[in-house]
């Protein structure tokens, strides 16, 4: 496997008493796609929020370009080139989608209005709509919005929690050409969790599979088969 851009080495995160995480080795190499997998409830939104530094491990590292990042904060973490699009967007509902991008611009910058048309051009909608209150979007034109903010920030890794979920199939598509089209630029790496096989076998590389806070199965995605499936992901 090339080398890492993100890796998380034998991570434990226990929320009180009660263990989530259990001794979790990922890596996300340069320029490739990692999809995380597995059913509600294994662990995979808490092994986002680790890499973000949402969470911290009791025990274990987090590396972003073989620098030790475990114990800097998220503002820290995005600064470093961490992007993260959580579970459910989490954009600005009474913002317009202009004030809502503008976000980005504010913290980081020239470097982020320069990434402006980008966006656009990945998201024509964006500027059609960017008058309109965030509240207003459908789901996948909110989903459309945080992705763009999230690249503005220019990341090293673009970070997505489940991005087609609740999503037109129309927008799903269209989101999957972006994906897609990011990886083949390659100025990042990405790792996302997905539930929809379809989606995670068309723009991942390498996939890894989560059971009960572990890492149960991890390989190139090409050897993601039907066993694997009905074990861990078929509910």
């Amino acid at each position: 496997m090339p080398e890492a851009q993100l890796s998380l080495k034998d991570i434990e995160v226990a929320y009180d008493e009660s263990v989530i995480l259990r001794n979790v080795d990922i890596e996300v190499p340069k320029k490739s796609l990692v999809c995380l997998m597995g059913r509600n409830g294994v662990g995979k939104t808490t092994t986002l929020k680790t890499c973000t530094g949402l969470l911290r491990p009791r025990k274990g590292k987090v590396f972003l370009d073989g620098e030790d990042i475990t114990a800097l904060p998220p503002e820290e973490r995005a600064r470093k080139g961490i992007g993260y699009v959580p579970q459910g967007r989490d954009i600005f509902p009474n913002l317009t989608v202009w004030e809502n991008l503008k976000v980005a611009i504010v913290v980081f910058g020239q470097s982020a209005k320069d990434e402006l048309e980008r966006v656009y051009e990945l998201f024509p909608v964006l500027k059609e709509m960017l008058n309109r209150k965030g509240g207003v979007l459908s789901g996948g034109q909110q989903q459309q919005l945080a992705i763009g903010r999230a690249l503005l920030m220019r990341p090293k890794v673009l970070i997505l929690d489940e991005p087609t979920e609740g999503i037109q199939p129309s927008i799903i598509d269209q989101i999957e050409d972006t994906i897609i089209t990011l990886k083949k630029e390659g100025n990042m790496s990405i790792f996302l969790v997905e539930q929809y096989l379809d989606f995670a076998r068309a723009v991942s590389d390498h996939f890894y599979i989560m059971d009960r806070g572990a890492v149960a199965k991890h390989g190139p995605i090409a050897e993601l088969d039907d066993e694997a499936v009905s074990k861990y992901l078929q509910v």
